[in-house]
């Protein structure tokens, strides 16, 4: 009876210090994607790598800066989410726009669609066969429609969010039907545990 009894306290010990399950607004995929790793060119024609980023979170989407909808939604969202952090916390956050649309996102047109949504977005790119292997590793793709008469023509992409830790570990999928304070929460819950 003792050794039940000390068996049952150590086993109730034992679990109070476990820590809290992450309770997740997006989905959780941690251990199901790449951790993040990249090599594209900034704004200003330089190399950008995670490592410019190191130790901040990181949310990475696929976009084009001539998108009608979904792009320019999505970036007010997350701007809108990240403003809602704390002070300490929000500075802890970088939104990496990756353009699928090279031959129409210069550096200057990339650069000035990146700060109309705010200092926290880093507007990025590359020759497509490199942009093909980089979403490929993320599991997404994208495509381009056919040109109109005046050669204008759209990019199908996925309209998803990437959420990776402070050490570069994929954490969350952030949906399109998530709300911006549904983000937030997320975003802080990311931003709050130490890195590993």
């Amino acid at each position: 009876m003792i050794r039940w009894l000390a068996v049952a306290l150590a086993t109730l010990t034992l679990t109070g210090c476990q820590a809290e399950p992450e309770n997740w607004h997006g989905k959780d995929i941690q251990g199901l994607m790449p951790d993040l790793a990249f090599e594209l060119k900034g704004t200003n024609g330089d190399t950008v790598t995670p490592a410019d980023s190191r130790g901040q979170v990181r949310l990475l989407y696929f976009g084009f800066t001539s998108c009608p909808d979904v792009c320019p939604a999505t970036l007010a969202k997350l701007r809108r989410a990240v403003n809602d952090m704390p002070d300490p916390l929000a500075g802890d956050v970088t939104i990496l726009f990756v353009s699928v649309d090279p031959q129409r996102d210069t550096p200057e047109r990339l650069a000035s669609y990146a700060a109309f949504f705010g200092d926290r977005v880093v507007g990025l790119t590359a020759p497509e066969p490199r942009l093909r292997d980089l979403t490929k590793r993320y599991r997404t793709t994208f495509g381009y429609d056919e040109p109109d008469a005046e050669g204008n023509y759209n990019v199908s992409h996925s309209s998803a969010v990437y959420a990776f830790d402070r050490s570069g570990e994929a954490r969350l999928l952030l949906r399109p039907d998530l709300t911006a304070e549904q983000v937030t929460e997320d975003l802080i819950q990311l931003a709050s545990a130490a890195p590993d």
